[in-house]
Formats: C-alpha cells, sequence, structure tokens
C-alpha cells in the first residue's frame, strides 16, 4: 500500500511525501489525473483525493454527496481521463462531530459513527479521526484531550468494523490523529506569525490516543496510525502567507524521527516549491491543498474572460466575473462571516482573496451557466497568440509557455495549466 511505503521511506532517511488534493472540483479533479502532472516516476501515479465531514457525508454534506456518491464521482473523472482506478486512495479529513457540533455528544456521536462507518464502506482508505470540538452538552471551555481520544477511538471501532461492509473489498484504514491545525479554509485575521505545535502536546496526543485504543482492544488498530496532525508554523489568509520556516519546527521534526508515524501539515496552500520541499524533508509528509487549487482555477478563468473582453462584444460576452459576484451577493452564506472590511473591501476579497470562499459557488447554475458560455466563445473564435502577450498581465507563465510549444492556446489548456503549475510544486516536493 503506497501510504505505507512513504512512511517506510521517510523512516530509510528518504524525503518523500504525497499531496492530499482535498476538493470535488472537477477542473482540479480533472488536471491531478491528467498526464501533464505526472514526472518519470511511477509512484507519483497515485493519488490522495479527500473529502471533509463537511463537504461529504451521510447527509450530502454541502456537495450534496454522500461518502459512495464521492467515490463513483471521483472515479468518473479517473475513467473519463483513463487514470487507472487502483491508483487513487480516497480519505476521510476531520471525521468526527464537527459538522453537529452543537448538538449533545451522544448524537453527535451517532451521527459521527454513521458517517465514519460510510465512509470506511464506501472504499476510503485514509481515515482523520478529529474529535476535538466542544460538543453541546460538554462543560464550557477546551475539550479534554482524554475526551477527544476516547471519541476518536470509539469512531475507529466503528471503522474497524465496517471494513469489507460496503462498495469495495476489504481494505484496512490507515489512521490519522491530531487535530491543532490552522484555521480550514485559512486564517479570519491578519497574522504575522503562528505558533508551531509543541513537541509535549504531540507526545501527549499520541500517548494519550493510544492508550483510549488500546481500552478498547484496537491494538492492531493502533498499528496502522500512519500520521498525526500538527501546525508546522504555516497559514494563510486573505492576503498574506506565512511561508515555513524549518528552523522553526527543528525541535518538531527531530521528535517524530522516533516515532512510527510522520506528520500531516494542513493549509500549505501558497507555499513556495522549496517550502513544501523542506516540509517533506522536516517528516510533514502528507501535504494538505485545496483552496490554492481552486484559486488557480479562478486566476484562469479570469484570465480567460478579459481575453473574452477584447474579443467580444458587450452583448455578446459571458460576464462570469460579473455573474460570480451577483450570485455571492445574493448567496452570502459562504463568504459573509469570513470577510471583514467596507463594502469595497469584501467585493474585493470576494475576488481575490486567498481564502478563497468563491469556490463554493462554481456549482450554482447561474455560474455554470457563464463558464459554458464562456468556453464556448472562446471555442468558437480562434485566439490570437498576440493577445496573452499584450495581457500578460493576466496570464503571463501561461503566454510563455504557449509561446515554447508546451501547450496549447485552448480554453482548456490554458486551465489545466493554472492547476497542474500549483501541482508540479507539489510533485517535485513530494518526489525529490
Amino acid at each position: 500500500m503506497y501510504l505505507d511505503e512513504i512512511i517506510s521511506a521517510q523512516k530509510h532517511g528518504e524525503a518523500r511525501g504525497i499531496t492530499s488534493i482535498c476538493s470535488a472540483h472537477p477542473w482540479v479533479l480533472k488536471a491531478a489525473m491528467q498526464k501533464e502532472t505526472l514526472r518519470d516516476s511511477e509512484s507519483l501515479r497515485v493519488k490522495l483525493i479527500e473529502s471533509t465531514c463537511n463537504q461529504v457525508n451521510q447527509f450530502g454534506g454541502y456537495t450534496g454527496m454522500t461518502p459512495a456518491d464521492f467515490l463513483r464521482y471521483v472515479r468518473g473523472i479517473a475513467e473519463e481521463n483513463n487514470f487507472p482506478v487502483e491508483n487513487i486512495i480516497l480519505g476521510g479529513d476531520h471525521l468526527g462531530p464537527s459538522v453537529w457540533q452543537n448538538e449533545p455528544a451522544e448524537s453527535a456521536m451517532q451521527k459521527s459513527m454513521v458517517m465514519v462507518s460510510d465512509y470506511v464502506g464506501a472504499g476510503f482508505l485514509k481515515i482523520h479521526l478529529d474529535c476535538s470540538m466542544r460538543l453541546g452538552d460538554d462543560p464550557a471551555g477546551a475539550l479534554d484531550v482524554e475526551v477527544s481520544a476516547k471519541r476518536a477511538a470509539g469512531l475507529a471501532k466503528v471503522a474497524e468494523l465496517s471494513v469489507g461492509a460496503g462498495l469495495v473489498p476489504a481494505r484496512l484504514p490507515r489512521y490519522v490523529i491530531g487535530t491543532e491545525v490552522p484555521t480550514p479554509g485559512g486564517a479570519q485575521e491578519h497574522e504575522e506569525t503562528v505558533s508551531v505545535t509543541k513537541v509535549k502536546d504531540v507526545e501527549q496526543t499520541i500517548q494519550v490516543t493510544r492508550e483510549a485504543f488500546y481500552r478498547i482492544g484496537l491494538q492492531s488498530a493502533w498499528e496502522r496510525v500512519i500520521g498525526v496532525v500538527v501546525q508546522p508554523g504555516v497559514e494563510f489568509g486573505d492576503d498574506f502567507v506565512l511561508e515555513y520556516q524549518s528552523d522553526k519546527a527543528k525541535e518538531l521534526s527531530r521528535f517524530i524521527e522516533s516515532q512510527p508515524m510522520v506528520y500531516e501539515a494542513h493549509s500549505t496552500d501558497y507555499q513556495t516549491r522549496d517550502a513544501l520541499k523542506n516540509l517533506v524533508r522536516d517528516h510533514f509528509v502528507i501535504l494538505k491543498v485545496g483552496p490554492g487549487l481552486t484559486f488557480a482555477f479562478r486566476e484562469a478563468i479570469f484570465a480567460l474572460a478579459m481575453t473574452e473582453d477584447e474579443l467580444f462584444p458587450k452583448d455578446a460576452r459571458s460576464n462570469i466575473i460579473r455573474a460570480l459576484d451577483d450570485v455571492m451577493v445574493q448567496h452570502p452564506e459562504h463568504w459573509q462571516k469570513y470577510y471583514r472590511g467596507s463594502e469595497e473591501e469584501q467585493a474585493f476579497k470576494r475576488k481575490y482573496s486567498f481564502s478563497d470562499r468563491l469556490r463554493y459557488y462554481w456549482p450554482h447554475p447561474q455560474v455554470g451557466a457563464a463558464l459554458e458560455k464562456l468556453l464556448r466563445n472562446l471555442y468558437e473564435k480562434p485566439l490570437p497568440l498576440s493577445l496573452p502577450a499584450q495581457l500578460g498581465q493576466f496570464s503571463p507563465l501561461q503566454y510563455e509557455r504557449v509561446r515554447r510549444g508546451e501547450i496549447a492556446w485552448t480554453p482548456e489548456a490554458v486551465i489545466m495549466d493554472y492547476i497542474q503549475t500549483v501541482l508540479r510544486d507539489y510533485e517535485a516536493a513530494c518526489g525529490c
């Protein structure tokens, strides 16, 4: 199993990792599975694709998909792109009671158990257990680590009993524990620095969770705990990115060398290629990325929309940028509590924030119709090679790749290249 190979390689001194693609966006998944992203190493053909408890659960989540639906969805994209489905590892992220944290513990955990059972039964192999949040009838304040560990172990027991009960042949799950992560989707305030997880806290997480597993007879499941989530000192927000600083994580990096597991790093979006390589070298092996990929998709669409403005009269344009903002204003639930400031500042963030709350609006019918029109327009009229040079501020890297003959000057090629430019940094880091 490929995850086991990576852990073994790390423990033998190899700087190997894996990119965790945390997105259900069809263009992102298509870009990940197309051959252009692959290097010479066959190992890089394995794709880890994850969904969160909010995104996919037994009630549909915000994507409207159950775990079985998500499995079929991902496999469908793989088949369309001639990508071997056996090379896809599905992961469940933050599986626990987060979705139901306002409910009493009994009902929230019961729903969490059903969700975990559905994930494992559907063939999800990498399971991140996260029971860190206080539930409706828990005492005020931070949740006790013993309670969190006990709940996580209870979910692991459900997972073990669900192996082979669903859609795919029986495969034993690999678990990730730990909860000290950056804010999902990016910080809501500008930050100048972020605290790296303390070694004593990681040590406590591992010890307390191991004891909780053992108390309920899950010794064999504990042998398959491959990772622990920590904060390595990376973060991003609307208009900033905190780059990984290896010297601040030296003690954390050294500690995990004595453990049978590795680290999982969240919110690695927008890190440089060198920073990603340093993370993998320092045993932050599973690199999660999501908004950075949909941000790249957004960049591509905006560049194409600006190209469209140069080629078509106003009444023939898709006006997709305006359509997106109209829908976001009409349906503010996915961004309003995240984007602060004046009306002008919020309007700017809706388009250009690194947090990319815009990613929730691509499936809207009005936006989908505008995107379809944009692509239809640009396919019907040949794109002048001189145009991206004149609009170099919108797609300079892609223009250079077109000029050198590395990609075709077509809408789909431009979109793919924007996303694959991000993925190539991760592949370089994970395969170094």
